[in-house]
């Protein structure tokens, strides 16, 4: 297949990107370098992506571009039979400071790679959205059925794409799936997370700080359940026009998440906190079982497993993945 992941050079795009040369396939890689957070991260992963292409069979392009640039997006989708969409500006807190530039990111960039796939004709558009767009729970665990009423920008961005996604879909009849990921961690996350963020200080000898009483819960996934949901996608065509929750089943509190990685990494630390933000989700907690009827989404590992390979992940890349944690 030829593949185009659009924020290949990040987090999860960066994985996808990965385990697709490594399937064989010849990837395309989109990615504005936006200084989020450390470009050295991104880097890294495009160098796993190459190397990828140099010891497997697929092959892989890194593009500099924008999806915001309609030109680029039209040009790259042109050769494409599948479009996974990853690119979005990323960031919950920082979106109530700076809506616009979600919304021409999220919503603008969307429509740009929409368009080239109505004209050009794919294979398949697969969205990444998110768990934010739920907002203020009326249950838990969310299923795909729960209202979506977004508390912050971000979320609100990332619905009206999804919105756009599937109605481009049904209207201009080309294949799209909407995976709505609950906070993703795992090798090479983003540096300002907090399980990153918890490692990091505790091994330093500094203070966890936990937003608010910690009694906020999340629903973390492992990187590698969300690699397995999207790839899956290649050759599963029963999710058409669907949203799939893509989750772990199960959640944690935050407080003793920051007590599980004390624990693991510098026992006698004490746990600090600081007031809550006001965009921050209350709580999150996926059901995926209707991911698990469609496409037999199956999450390989709880919470505190992945947290526990995340830690090992962490000492073994401790020398050049640290100082781009403490500087973020």
């Amino acid at each position: 297949m030829n593949i185009l992941v659009t924020g290949g050079a990040g987090f999860i795009g960066g994985h996808l990107a990965e385990k697709f040369v490594k399937e064989g396939h010849d990837v395309v890689v989109l990615d504005n370098f936006d200084p989020f957070y450390d470009l050295d991260i991104k880097q890294y992963n495009v160098e796993q992506g190459r190397k990828a292409a140099s010891e497997e069979g697929g092959s892989y392009e890194l593009v500099r571009g924008d999806v915001r640039d309609s030109e680029v997006v039209t040009e790259l989708v042109t050769d494409a039979d599948y479009v996974y969409h990853q690119a979005a500006q990323a960031g919950v807190r920082p979106s109530v400071k700076n809506p616009r530039k979600y919304d021409g990111v999220n919503v603008d960039g969307t429509l740009n790679l929409l368009d080239a796939c109505r004209d050009e004709g794919i294979e398949r558009f697969v969205m990444a959205s998110s768990s934010s767009v739920y907002g203020v729970p009326q249950y838990l665990p969310y299923d795909e059925q729960h209202p979506t009423t977004p508390v912050s920008p971000y979320g609100a961005s990332k619905l009206a794409a999804e919105r756009y996604a599937c109605s481009y879909g049904e209207v201009y009849d080309f294949s799209v799936v909407v995976l709505r990921y609950f906070t993703v961690y795992g090798p090479r996350m983003r540096p300002n997370m907090a399980i990153s963020n918890f490692v990091s200080r505790c091994l330093n000898g500094e203070s966890p700080i936990v937003y608010g009483d910690g009694s906020q819960t999340r629903d973390f996934t492992f990187i590698d359940d969300i690699i397995e949901a999207n790839v899956t996608l290649l050759n599963e065509n029963a999710a058409d026009g669907e949203v799939l929750n893509i989750g772990s089943n199960d959640n944690i509190d935050i407080l003793t998440l920051a007590e599980e990685i004390r624990d693991q990494t510098a026992p006698d630390t004490t746990i600090k906190f600081a007031d809550r933000h006001d965009a921050d989700a209350e709580h999150t907690h996926a059901d995926s079982s209707k991911a698990s009827e469609l496409i037999g989404y199956e999450p390989s590992r709880t919470i505190r497993e992945g947290v526990a390979e995340f830690v090992d992940w962490y000492y073994a890349n401790r020398d050049w993945y640290e100082p781009l944690v403490l500087e973020d």
